[in-house]
């Protein structure tokens, strides 16, 4: 078998608009695009190195090159630690091995053929007023996505959204902002509002204390969760676990970790980093029938790859293999 050769890009993508969550803003998205040549063939994955992770473009970009000359999608499980480098070489990997084969990854992978799912689509942190505005421009989308900060304005925003958007579901993403204490403040005025779970609510660290915190509000677990691994700590504190492909190091892993949660009697969301066409589209074949999916990383941009994926009132399709698979 010849050996891999492996190209890192920086590429960078401007936002539709300014998007904001609670640890600040940002115009672009930064992205580093992987890309393996091997035998005449190319496969592609992309990756969003994140600083809440200790991850800067310039580590991601230093581990996917410390990879040897040879190796396969088993190895990279032991060659790189489960986050963003070892997505975009596990996804890159899957589409090298789909051109070679010239079969898609779900019949490698002995999944079902993908349909569209409905994803999220999230709203920017801002005043109650904006959120307002943003909510009732898309409601016409069935599921609504929310940036809380953990402030005051939580509830005013929440009420904000359901008057622009009286008939979409809503999920509220905390990023870590709460207390036990606003939980138990919010929780019972999101239920009334009609939202269906709250994203990581208490810091990663210190989550001990929705053990005995009634849950009235659904609880998904996302910077606690990352792969398979982090199950055993996630027992009776969350309800619905997250999968990123960015945290859980690639395809390979985030299957693994659908199928043990499905396992353990966890819900799924199908969640992303703010990226392109090509960071979703591995993450629709795990996406499929899950209870919620947030793969909206395109809509959020101003622009995106060639072959981007399609999204519509079906919600977004399956890559075709120009871009990915």
């Amino acid at each position: 078998m010849d050996n891999i050769e492996i190209t890192v890009q920086h590429d960078v993508f401007k936002l539709a608009q300014v998007f904001t969550i609670s640890r600040g803003s940002r115009t672009q998205a930064d992205v580093l695009t992987v890309t393996l040549h091997q035998g005449g063939h190319v496969g592609r994955g992309e990756c969003v190195p994140y600083a809440r992770y200790s991850e800067t473009m310039e580590s991601v970009e230093a581990q996917v090159k410390s990879l040897p000359a040879s190796f396969d999608r088993t190895d990279l499980l032991s060659l790189l630690p489960a986050g963003a480098a070892r997505n975009a070489v596990d996804c890159a990997y899957w589409d090298l091995e789909a051109k070679q084969a010239g079969k898609p990854v779900w019949e490698l992978a002995g999944l079902p053929a993908p349909k569209p799912e409905i994803t999220a689509y999230t709203l920017s942190l801002d005043t109650p007023e904006k959120m307002q505005e943003q909510a009732a421009k898309h409601s016409y989308r069935p599921l609504l996505k929310t940036k809380l900060g953990g402030g005051n304005e939580d509830i005013a925003r929440i009420k904000a959204v359901r008057m622009g958007a009286p008939e979409a579901t809503i999920i509220v993403d905390a990023n870590e902002g709460w207390t036990p204490e606003l939980y138990e403040k919010l929780a019972p005025v999101l239920v009334e509002l009609g939202v269906a779970v709250v994203e990581q609510p208490l810091p990663a660290g210190a989550d001990d204390a929705l053990l005995t915190l009634k849950r009235v509000l659904p609880v998904c677990a996302d910077e606690s969760c990352h792969d398979s691994a982090s199950l055993t700590a996630l027992k009776g504190k969350y309800d619905m676990v997250n999968i990123k492909l960015d945290k859980t190091g690639g395809l390979t892993e985030a299957l693994a970790l659908k199928d043990a949660a499905i396992a353990q009697g966890y819900q799924v969301m199908v969640g992303c980093m703010v990226g392109s066409s090509l960071a979703m589209a591995p993450a629709i074949l795990v996406a499929q029938d899950m209870a919620l999916v947030d793969l909206d990383g395109p809509l959020l941009l101003g622009e995106d790859r060639d072959s981007p994926l399609h999204f519509d009132a079906q919600g977004v399709h399956p890559a075709t293999p120009d871009l990915w698979g």
